[in-house]
């Protein structure tokens, strides 16, 4: 299983109606099985992200945040890690808004050093 305690990770990839791009900076923590990360950046004034490693390898997370029109904002995702040739990690993503939009979309993060 890897390991995502101190990984931080930037967007390379997302639909239309994401707010996250690649001025935003996500910071990964991990104990045991939870996941938690805080991301801002971007359109992205400060967020948040709580879920689970699942027995598969793929994570299952809710994400909240403000942007910088002030509007709360949250859903769901599910992500699929790829380890890379060099080692990072590379997560592609499957989202939902779980607010009035409902739209879905995808996205790919992928690890950086800092």
């Amino acid at each position: 299983m890897i390991n995502y305690n101190g990984r931080n990770f930037v967007s390379i990839e997302n639909t239309e109606n994401g707010e996250v791009s690649s001025q935003t900076l996500f910071k990964y923590k991990q104990k045991g099985h939870i996941i938690s990360a805080t991301y801002s950046g971007g359109e992205i004034v400060q967020g948040t992200l709580i879920g689970i490693v699942r027995e598969d390898g793929c994570l299952e997370f809710r994400y909240n945040h403000v942007n910088n029109k002030n509007e709360i904002r949250g859903g769901q995702c599910i992500s699929t890690p790829k380890i890379l040739p060099d080692g990072r990690i590379r997560l592609y993503e499957n989202w939902k808004w779980l607010d009035s939009e409902g739209s879905e979309g995808h996205s790919i993060i992928e690890e950086i050093s800092i």
